[in-house]
Parts: C-alpha cells; structure tokens; sequence
C-alpha cells in the first residue's frame, strides 16, 4: 500500500483515483472545484479543495510524506508545471505529472517531474494498434523498444511446439505464456503445444511482431 497524493480531478484524474482505490492505496485528491472533489470522496482516504499552485496551501499537505504525487491537471498547462515544480520544491520523493503533447513533456521534466505520461497518445496508439493489425489483441509498452503483445495464432500453428516454432531464434520472440478464456498458463516449456482457441503472450519489438504475424 502506498500513500498517494492526486492533484487534479478532470476526466484522467478521476479514473485514476477510482483505479487507486481498488489497489487498496490512501489517496488524498485535490481539486479547485469542490463538486469534483466530493464525487470522488467515497473512493478515496481524503480531499482538499484548493490551488495547487499556492505553496502555502501545498506545504499544508504534508508533501513529503506521499510515496507518490499524481498531477493530473489537463485544461490549465501552466498550473500544472507550477505545481509539478512546487512539489519537488517541498520535497516530494516521485512526480508524475500529464501531458497532452512533447513540448509540454519537456517542460514538466525539466521542471522536476519524474516521469510524464500522455494517456490521450498512449489510448490513441493501442487504438491504433489494436484495430488495425488483425492479429494484436491488446499490448503493454515495457519501454521504447519492447511490448509485450496479446497475439492470436495461425492456424497453420495448431499442434505444433514452442521448440519447433523456435521464434525465439526466427523472429527474436519470446513466449511468455498461452491464454485461453481469459486464464493465463505461464508454465510453457520447449514441449508446450499449441492448441486451438489459445492466444499467446510474447514480448518483443513491434517490427518483429510484424515480420512473424505478416500484420
């Protein structure tokens, strides 16, 4: 369990506490407008109502006693540089903080947050991805290189081995586990066949994923 402090609760922000929560996660949330605030109130630990960008109302928080400080601020730029700064100013340990675009990202960072997501490119990507390339079912980003990708099977693939299927060694392809209804099967071995109905759990590059699955 961790201590988290959200700051922002338009759409990303809200999501984001209700996700928190069902972590199990004390979640104080922060928000000018106090009917946003008292939405969220039933899923969190507490909330404040008041402007993160006044250092005064910020130290009042108790900023360094949160293992992690979300800024989800998305309509006001500058209001969320400030505040990613006053945090790391008051000592916060790791900032988060969004961004709609690379410039934005840029400052933010060089500003003090640690780490910067884009949650409206990030959706736009997977939607791109996951509906247009017919064998991709899902994908997770483990960094700029490497995904790990949800990908259905061909069926010149059923009955045939991981040893021989050998993607490893063809498409540098790691199998990572089979799925079928929605259980994953992790103990796959050099003998694991494939069988009708499975997907597969790979991780590789997106440019690998393409030359084996032909997308």
């Amino acid at each position: 369990m961790k201590s988290v402090l959200l700051i922002g609760l338009g759409r990303f922000g809200r999501h984001a506490a209700l996700e928190l929560e069902k972590l199990n996660h004390q979640i104080m949330v922060v928000d000018r407008v106090e009917e946003r605030v008292d939405s969220v109130l039933a899923h969190v630990t507490n909330g404040q109502i008041g402007d993160s960008t006044n250092e005064d109302f910020l130290r009042s928080l108790g900023i360094g006693n949160y293992d992690l400080c979300i800024v989800a601020i998305g309509e006001d730029f500058q209001s969320s540089l400030e505040t990613t700064s006053l945090l790391k100013e008051l000592g916060a340990g790791y900032v988060v903080s969004m961004a709609s675009s690379d410039v934005h990202a840029k400052f933010l960072r060089n500003n003090g947050a640690d780490e910067v997501v884009y949650p409206e490119k990030q959706l736009a990507r997977w939607t791109a991805f996951r509906y247009t390339a017919d064998h991709i079912l899902d994908y997770i980003e483990i960094d700029k290189e490497f995904s790990i990708f949800e990908v259905a099977i061909p069926n010149s693939w059923i009955g045939i081995t991981v040893k021989h299927l050998d993607l490893r060694k063809r498409f540098n392809i790691n199998i990572l586990a089979f799925k079928k209804d929605g259980k994953l099967n992790m103990a796959i071995g050099p003998d694991s066949e494939i069988t009708d109905g499975i997907t597969l759990m790979v991780l590789g590059r997106f440019d690998d994923i393409h030359k084996c699955f032909h997308i």
